[in-house]
């Protein structure tokens, strides 16, 4: 990211990772310099996605006459990269300073830095990735499209989730689970999307064995989905991309299809987190996130609605550590998925002194990390506590682009004596770093059952009924 000076240190330090600088610190710190400064003016960003969609973000940098002028470039350059993954688009308006607008058009052009960005964003909405820059006064105004979805319950459902390490189904009665189970596979090694397919419907199939009919089925998987078409989801990047599109990209159409054409909802996996914490919180401003094979993140926001904005945090950087790890898809550093899934439990498992079996899947290994820490181990204990640390600061992170009054956290890293640890690491740094913060915004657990499989049974309710 070359943020410029120094990186802003912690004040509570992950007992595993003693150079983690969070990136909430360092924009924190920007912006009260920038108000200090007397130098400042406004800036804005504008995102438009399908429709016509359109998200604002309104901040202020220093002013091109400032002597600190140059800092602004890492600055918006994160920030952009931030709402790009928030919010989703294909093309970005930059409000205000010309230097700032023609760096950000260069570097995330097609050969840039930023060239991931680029190409992903334009492939999902099918439309050349473009920059503009404009006067901030001449902005786009916002057009926003929010979804009611989820709480139906009536009937006989089948929920399915499809997680990158095991997938889960649930089979729902007029709200009442009457079976539910868990199934280890591994969709992203596979290139055969029939295999996929076979998979998905090996799990409805056993979940409608436990129920006289089936009258709609909801899925929660990551990736992105417009009207049930797949856009580009990690579940299928073993499939190459003539064979995505002749069998991937309607492959839950074609699932419907197989079922009688009962109503079939597929849903982002963040988003139906997020339903699950507002349906059990019965509350709204939810940010659900899901720390399973990767980082799924959802929100409902105050009406109750999710806002068919992406929400793919997994790629938003957390950590401004010259040093982080990669993200083995996007090339960059400090991103969310390596902080908030599996993959961190692996990755700080040999700092921690555990050694791993590297013939066993990664869920294997974070089951064998979760038995150690469930017998008092102080290297598994360590490896929660450093992932409560990164939660805080994500979270706060997250906080300053999300209206939020309740986090909810789900997933299989949370399962067992680990979520607990998380849940109290987390809540001791944000008193400590954001007293502010821990005055408005709960984190929550779910009982255990749910955070395994509480995707699947509130991924049930996403259809209503015809």
């Amino acid at each position: 990211m070359n943020m410029p000076g120094n990186l802003v240190k912690p004040r509570i330090i992950p007992p595993l990772d003693e150079d983690f600088r969070p990136a909430v610190l360092q924009n924190h710190t920007f912006l009260d310099a920038v108000r200090k400064s007397g130098k400042e003016e406004s800036f804005g960003i504008a995102i438009e996605r399908n429709d016509g969609m359109t998200s604002v973000f309104k901040t202020f940098v220093f002013a091109e006459d400032c002597d600190r002028a140059e800092e602004n470039l890492p600055y918006v350059e994160l920030l952009v990269k931030t709402l790009l993954w928030q919010w989703g688009g294909w093309k970005v308006v930059v409000g205000g300073s010309e230097t700032i607008g023609n760096h950000i058009k260069k570097e995330y052009s097609r050969r840039r830095k930023r060239a991931f960005e680029a190409e992903f964003m334009g492939g999902v909405y099918e439309r050349p990735f473009t920059v503009e820059v404009v006067n901030f006064d001449d902005l786009p105004q916002p057009k926003e499209r929010r979804l009611s979805i989820g709480g139906h319950f009536d009937g006989c459902r089948i929920g399915f989730d499809a997680g990158a390490s095991d997938r889960k189904v649930a089979a729902v009665i007029d709200g009442e689970v009457v079976f539910s189970e868990e199934v280890v596979w591994d969709p992203k090694n596979h290139s055969d999307p029939q295999y996929h397919y076979d998979e998905i419907m090996s799990a409805l199939r056993t979940a409608a064995s436990h129920m006289l009919r089936v009258d709609a089925i909801g899925i929660s998987a990551a990736g992105i989905y417009i009207n049930n078409h797949v856009r580009v989801a990690s579940l299928f990047r073993g499939v190459p991309r003539e064979l995505f599109e002749k069998k991937v990209k309607n492959l839950f159409l074609d699932i419907k299809k197989e079922w009688g054409d009962v109503p079939l909802t597929v849903i982002h996996d963040g988003d139906v987190a997020a339903l699950a914490g507002a349906m059990t919180l019965n509350d709204t401003k939810v940010l659900g996130i899901a720390l399973g094979s990767s980082e799924g993140v959802g929100y409902i926001d105050e009406n109750g609605n999710i806002t068919g904005w992406l929400n793919e945090l997994a790629f938003v950087p957390v950590d401004l550590n010259p040093t982080a790890p990669i993200d083995e898809w996007s090339g960059d550093r400090g991103c969310g998925v390596q902080y908030f899934s599996q993959e961190a439990v692996i990755r700080l498992a040999p700092k921690a002194g555990i050694i791993l079996d590297e013939t066993q899947t990664p869920a294997e290994k974070l089951r064998y990390v979760q038995k150690l820490a469930s017998k008092g181990d102080e290297g598994a204990r360590k490896i929660f506590e450093t992932i409560g640390c990164y939660m805080a600061y994500g979270i706060a992170y997250y906080a300053d682009f999300y209206d939020i009054k309740h986090v909810l956290l789900l997933g299989r890293v949370t399962s067992g004596d680990g979520g607990n640890i998380i849940l109290e690491k987390a809540a001791e740094v944000l008193n400590v770093e954001f007293p502010n913060l821990t005055a408005r915004v709960k984190i929550h657990l779910p009982d255990e059952s749910s955070r395994r499989v509480g995707q699947a049974v509130a991924a049930a309710s996403l259809p209503a009924l015809k």
